[in-house]
């Protein structure tokens, strides 16, 4: 599964990828993630391929147009819960990945 994580310049995020990436790995869960800053987004979500976009708390002001151009490439869009922002969250922000997945 490829997902793209939004926020808000993309690097507080790497921490939140690498613990989901290490996540994805205890589980045998195919995942391929990377974090991107808002700016990055319309290009990086039109290069296609991605299963899944999730979106950082600090950016949730701007959800509805991640929505929306997410929805223009077929694309779901799910905001990240605040307690999931964080390596310690890692496992709950992977099993709501999953649960897209199986849909």
């Amino acid at each position: 599964m490829k997902v793209l994580m939004v926020c808000s310049g993309g690097m507080s995020s790497t921490i939140v990828v690498k613990a989901i990436e290490k996540e994805a790995q205890k589980q045998n869960f195919p995942l391929e993630i990377n974090a991107i800053g808002t700016t990055e987004y319309r290009e990086e979500l039109q290069k296609g391929g991605f299963d899944l976009v999730i979106v950082a708390p600090q950016v949730k002001h701007r959800l509805d147009y991640f929505k929306e151009l997410g929805e223009k490439n077929n694309v779901p869009v799910e905001l990240i819960p605040p307690m999931g922002y964080t390596p310690i969250g890692a496992p709950k922000v992977l099993n709501e990945i999953i649960k897209k997945y199986e849909k």
